[in-house]
Parts: structure tokens; C-alpha cells; sequence
């Protein structure tokens, strides 16, 4: 099903012509999350060292927040201060905050999908996923011509949001010269096929570039939503960065839990075809996880120290096999 999606989505380019008339201006800093010039404070706390962020970007594009059923809504209305409180209290303090420190963060605000987009394509889902597409990829657009100056990328997102990654991964990379500035691209919580890039590798090896990794996390008793939109998809071990059946508790290093403390060893992770299941993390009050089906929604703050070290070995690998880069673009100037 979802590689239907990813599929009628990208062929369905001509829609995106609806809404050029309507476009953000991403020119405007109050049209992003977080922009050089502009980090809300549940980021900047978790930098301590700013080494890479000289060097590289961040795209951070944060997951489904549109979920009331109650809610007739197809996207949501910008601006909306109170989606902005939501971006930043959950998807840039839990999310995006594990690259923190791998590079200048760019986190465009979007017209995000509500979720039953998805299950209902065919009656104002595709063209609701296009709208907030067109968003992402004006806002990327922007960032490419006024910041970007050659330096290397990383995209964080995680559900919708790698829905969007994806799609521009497509757009941008697969295939073209821009895929030698793709470190990483990290994009959890959806359904990837062999299909869905024609030269675009799922990297399975730690600190292995210009390539995307991607992982869809459950309980040990899978539900019905593996069945449909994951089983027989592309995933990885975001413990071992590898194709490894089983990482131990021990190798964990850190769940970035909800009451803002970090969790090592918290639990086992196994790959299974298609996504991951782990063992009851080891938190407090690890017994209200009983309430949840997966743990989808924690497909990136489970794992968020493993990220964090895992994007700078993978700067590592870039800044490496490129080393006259920084002589060649670093050296410009660009005052943003």
C-alpha cells in the first residue's frame, strides 16, 4: 500500500501547479520551525559542541501532528501558533534535537496532511500529502539557493515527514549530482521498497554515505498495521547501522525518554522483514507502554544517542572521502 503512495504522489507532480499560487514565503524566518537566526531553546540546549555545524546542514521535516478523528480538516492552516508550540515541544525537542549537533538545522513549518490521508488517497488524501509536499519542497527550494553554498546534507524526518524526504529525494537526488552532497538521509516510520529509488542505496554499514537508512519500530506481537504498510520493506538496525538480526541491550546507548532523561540500555532490538521489534524499554513507568500497539511514535527518541553518534561517524565518512571541500566551498563567503 504505501509503496502505491510514494508512487502516485511522485507521478503526481502536475498537482503541485494548484498550489503555486499559494506558496509560504520561506524568505519569511516565521515560516520555519528553526532557521540560522532562529533556534528555539528546546534545540540549542543540546548543543555542546558546534564543530559540525560549521561544516554541514540539517533538514529536519517532523512527523503527523494533524491526528483528531474529530477533525474535517484535509491540511493544516498556517500560521497556527499552536501547531508551531507542537513542532517544537515534541518534534524538535525529541526529534530533531538528536542531530543537534551534526550541522545547521533547517526545519521549514508545512501544511502537513492530516492523517487519514493516507487512507483515504483517492478521496482528498493524495491531494492533501501534495499540498503539504509543495511546502517542503519550496522551503527546500529556498534553502537550496539562499543557503546551501555547496555544503553537505543530512535529512532527519520521521512518518509523514520522511514521507516528504522521500519525495524529494526522488525529485533532487536520485540519480543527479546533488546525491554526492547526501550524507545520510534518515527516514523512519514508512514503508521503503527496492522500488522506490532507482539508484539510491539503503545504506548497511555504519558510517556508509550518500545513501538513505530507514527502520519501522514494533512490539514483539505484531499488529495489523505491519501486515499492511511494512512487511516486506527495506529496514535497517538503527542500533548497529547494519543488517544484524538481534543488538543486544548492552550496545543501546540511549532513549531520550518523555520526562527529558536519557535511558541507556534500555532495550534489545531485533530486525524482522520490513522494520524492528525491541523488548519492553527498561524506563519509569515502563508499564503505560502496555497502552500502545507499536512504537512508531518513538521510531526516533528510542534511539536517539545511537542517531546522534551514528550522524557524526557518517559526517566523519563525508568531510573524509571530500577533503579539499572545505577549501573549495567552506571558505565563501556567506553571512547566513
Amino acid at each position: 500500500m504505501f509503496r502505491c503512495i510514494i508512487f502516485c504522489l511522485f507521478v503526481s507532480h502536475v498537482f503541485l501547479t494548484a498550489f503555486s499560487q499559494n506558496n509560504i514565503d520561506y524568505s519569511d524566518l516565521n515560516n520555519w520551525a528553526t532557521i540560522p537566526g532562529k533556534d528555539p531553546a528546546h534545540l540549542n540546549k543540546f548543543i555542546k559542541d558546534s564543530t559540525w555545524i560549521k561544516k554541514a546542514d540539517v533538514f529536519y521535516i517532523y512527523p503527523t501532528f494533524l491526528v483528531d478523528k474529530k477533525d474535517t480538516i484535509w491540511n493544516i492552516s498556517l500560521p497556527d501558533s499552536n501547531h508551531l508550540k507542537t513542532v517544537v515541544k515534541k518534534g524538535i525537542k525529541f526529534q530533531a534535537s538528536a542531530w543537534a549537533e551534526s550541522g545547521r538545522m533547517f526545519a521549514p513549518l508545512y501544511r502537513q496532511a492530516h492523517i487519514r490521508s493516507y487512507h483515504h488517497l483517492e478521496n482528498g488524501g493524495k491531494k492533501a500529502l501534495l499540498k503539504a509536499y509543495n511546502d517542503v519542497r519550496e522551503a527546500f527550494k529556498f534553502y537550496l539557493k539562499e543557503y546551501n553554498n555547496g555544503r553537505p546534507i543530512i535529512f532527519a524526518s520521521h512518518s509523514q515527514g520522511a514521507t516528504h524526504v522521500t519525495l524529494l529525494l526522488q525529485e533532487f537526488f536520485d540519480g543527479k549530482d546533488l546525491t554526492d552532497q547526501l550524507i545520510t538521509a534518515y527516514i523512519p516510520g514508512i514503508g521503503i521498497d527496492s522500488s522506490t529509488f532507482s539508484s539510491l542505496p539503503m545504506l548497511t554499514k555504519a558510517n556508509d554515505i550518500n545513501g538513505y537508512v530507514t527502520w519501522n519500530t514494533f512490539k514483539k506481537k505484531l499488529n495489523d498495521k505491519y501486515e499492511m504498510w511494512y512487511k516486506g520493506k527495506k529496514a535497517i538496525n538503527p542500533v548497529t547501522w547494519n543488517t544484524s538480526k538481534t543488538a543486544s541491550r548492552n550496545l543501546h546507548k540511549g532513549f531520550y525518554y518523555v520526562n527529558s532523561k536519557m535511558y541507556k540500555n534500555a532495550f534489545t532490538t531485533h530486525l524482522i522483514d520490513g522494520g524492528i521489534w525491541i523488548t519492553k524499554p527498561k524506563v519509569p513507568f515502563r508499564s503505560l507502554s502496555a497502552a500502545l500497539k507499536d512504537y512508531h511514535i518513538g521510531d526516533v527518541n528510542l534511539f536517539w544517542e545511537d542517531i546522534k553518534q551514528n550522524s557524526k561517524a557518517r559526517l566523519k565518512t563525508w568531510f573524509k572521502v571530500h577533503k579539499n571541500h572545505l577549501n573549495k566551498n567552506q571558505n565563501k563567503s556567506n553571512p547566513k
